[in-house]
């Protein structure tokens, strides 16, 4: 069974008859009359009454006709469906996310849900190379990556940028500077988690001395923001930097410098073919071009 073999069904029934029918249709009469035969063959009914000059629906053809409706119905809002999913308007958009990514997301995810509100959003949070290699394979369609510079197969856009913060005890001479330079920080042991931990941010960071000249000493690496600010605090003086999520922790006689640069920046990854429609609806409520 074939829709346009529903579609002539509908319009015999509709126009009472076959020439009419075709002239709605555009076709000739012959290419309904054969449609219609084969439709009856594999149904195994008759749905015409043609034994008078005008063509009536039979008893079976009557009872077939709303069932017939409904899948023309449901074939032009598929085709409906279809379209607006190719305008982004409608649709499901699969998007990896960073851990605690403050405000910005939602703001965004806000901003897009005016622009397209039957745009379906699904949320996944998984480690950076889950999410990347889940873009790469179609899994996802987008992911969100800090302080991320290139990605094999992938294509990075900015979508924002967070100032850095460093801190140091509040005792320290640098705590009375407004702004800090990484080059007034070269002999302050620097306190950085392992490489493997985050290696986006740990590059970012010494990438960034090492282009402003310095080696500070290493210090203790570090754990979680809590103990080691803690640690800052009340230990051998000592520095470590990190990004704002949700405020800046209160700490015990540590103080909050932002970092003059580097900045950084999180990043749209995709891959690397034309944008969907969606995918530029998505930059477009983060602010980013394509």
């Amino acid at each position: 069974m074939e829709l346009r073999q529903m579609e002539y069904f509908l319009a015999v029934a509709e126009e009472g008859g076959f020439g009419r029918a075709a002239e709605r249709l555009n076709i000739v009469q012959s290419a309904v009359s054969q449609q219609i035969r084969r439709l009856e063959r594999e149904l195994g009914l008759t749905l015409f009454d043609r034994s008078t000059r005008h063509v009536h629906l039979s008893a079976e053809g009557e009872r077939l006709l709303p069932e017939a409706r409904a899948v023309i119905a449901a074939a032009h809002r598929t085709r409906q469906v279809a379209a607006e999913i190719m305008a982004g308007t409608d649709g499901i958009l699969r998007l990896g996310t960073i851990h605690g990514p403050g405000d910005r997301l939602y703001r965004t995810l806000a901003e897009l849900a005016a622009i397209a509100p039957r745009l379906q959003v699904r949320l996944k949070d998984a480690p950076l190379a889950d999410r990347l290699a889940a873009v790469r394979s179609g899994e996802l369609d987008a992911a969100l990556a800090r302080a991320l510079t290139s990605a094999p197969d992938l294509r990075l856009i900015p979508v924002w940028t967070d100032p850095l913060y460093v801190a140091l005890p509040a005792a320290h001479p640098l705590a009375a500077e407004p702004l800090l330079h990484l080059e007034q920080l070269a002999r302050l042991p620097l306190r950085l988690a392992p490489r493997e931990k985050n290696p986006p941010f740990h590059d970012l960071i010494t990438d960034s001395c090492r282009e402003a000249g310095i080696e500070p000493p290493q210090g203790p690496p570090f754990t979680s923001l809590q103990e080691t600010l803690a640690e800052i605090g009340s230990g051998v003086p000592s520095w470590t930097v990190f990004y704002e999520v949700s405020g800046l922790p209160p700490a015990l006689r540590v103080t909050y410098r932002p970092l003059a640069e580097p900045a950084l920046v999180t990043s749209l990854a995709v891959r690397d073919r034309p944008l969907t429609a969606a995918l530029r609806h998505l930059l477009a409520s983060f602010g980013a071009g394509p």
